[in-house]
């Protein structure tokens, strides 16, 4: 067993032999919290290019269902957050930080059954396999994979309500494999070209060309576009920036190469209807970095000014995978859109 499985391990077995776990009410998970202070293992660099490593957490709770994280967006706050599990489920929450403004852990976390179109709950994959969330003004869009769709929740209310109504996806069914659909949903800045369009990106949904397929739902530029595919990476979530640049998440996993995952930034003039696009990688891990499988992407504009990039990982439900939550700051971030000297 790997030094970062040990650890995982450790971190169960500390809290179970301390009665570490706190009371917990119908709803409420209880998240058990170890902070992680370097990406690259063993060294104390935290600048990569033009991201810097803020911090850190590695997660465990008690409650069973608490895992399989496919989706974080974080609201205006910048605390409080809302996440989908593949498993058909809601997560939502609050961050905190310690007096370094580093994440230190999770609170007031809550996990609770999604309803479809029919108003039904699905414990499981088949139905309810949710994998890309998105605000999108006083409605919630979530993608899912094996059973293809874009659904749309209230916003207030969303817990409570079934799906109110669907997005046609533009991509053809046949495109789009079982458990490799849409794993990205994001919606674009209303001021960037694309207008506060909505944007989906499937995970190994291939064109003729064998590029990914993509596209942007709504908006004045309507229409599908490809990712262009690099090696065996997969794309799991993404997110723009303020500026309206998109950032992609991707992961690799096979026995050839091992674990893996990149984040690449595509310039927002970039993504119309009939382009194929690829982006700038900013950057990449793999078994020397703190990563899992890394399937959850944010990115917000810190009081500050700067822009802070979150992501997280889906451990789904195995002992020898992690809860991870990873922040870094974006130092090159552009003049946002409309600003002005």
């Amino acid at each position: 067993m790997t030094g970062k499985r040990l650890c995982h391990a450790a971190l169960i077995a500390l809290c179970i032999a301390t009665g570490a776990w706190p009371a917990w009410a119908d709803g409420e998970v209880p998240v058990i919290s170890r902070q992680i202070s370097d990406f690259r293992i063993g060294s104390a660099e935290t600048k990569f290019g033009s991201l810097e490593f803020l911090g850190g957490l590695e997660m465990v709770s008690s409650k069973a269902l608490f895992g399989s994280l496919s989706s974080i967006r974080f609201r205006q706050d910048q605390k409080h957050f809302v996440g989908v599990l593949d498993t058909g489920q809601w997560l939502a929450g609050t961050i905190d930080r310690d007096v370094k403004s580093r994440i230190s852990g999770l609170s007031d976390v809550e996990i609770m059954p999604m309803k479809n179109g029919s108003g039904r709950s699905f414990e499981g994959k088949g139905h309810m396999d949710a994998e890309g969330l998105a605000f999108d003004g006083d409605r919630i869009l979530v993608s899912f994979e094996q059973d293809h769709r874009v659904d749309v929740y209230p916003d207030p209310g969303f817990v409570e309500s079934r799906a109110i109504g669907t997005l046609p996806i533009l991509i053809p069914r046949k495109m789009l494999k079982d458990n490799r659909g849409l794993e990205t949903i994001t919606v674009a800045p209303a001021s960037s070209p694309l207008k506060g369009g909505v944007v989906v990106v499937s995970e190994r949904g291939l064109d003729s060309d064998g590029n990914r397929a993509a596209a942007i739902l709504s908006g004045p530029l309507k229409g599908r576009f490809s990712v262009a595919r690099d090696g065996s990476f997969d794309v799991t979530d993404g997110a723009f920036l303020p500026n309206g640049d998109l950032l992609l998440l991707e992961r690799r996993f096979n026995m050839a190469e091992g674990i893996g995952m990149r984040l690449r930034r595509i310039k927002s003039a970039d993504i119309r209807p009939g382009a194929v696009v690829e982006g700038e990688l900013l950057l990449e891990g793999n078994f020397n970095s703190q990563i899992d499988n890394m399937e959850g992407l944010d990115a917000f504009q810190a009081a500050d000014g700067t822009t802070h990039i979150i992501l997280v990982s889906d451990d789904n439900h195995s002992i020898l995978q992690r809860n991870l939550m990873l922040e870094f700051r974006l130092y090159d971030e552009p003049q946002l859109l409309g600003s002005s000297d």
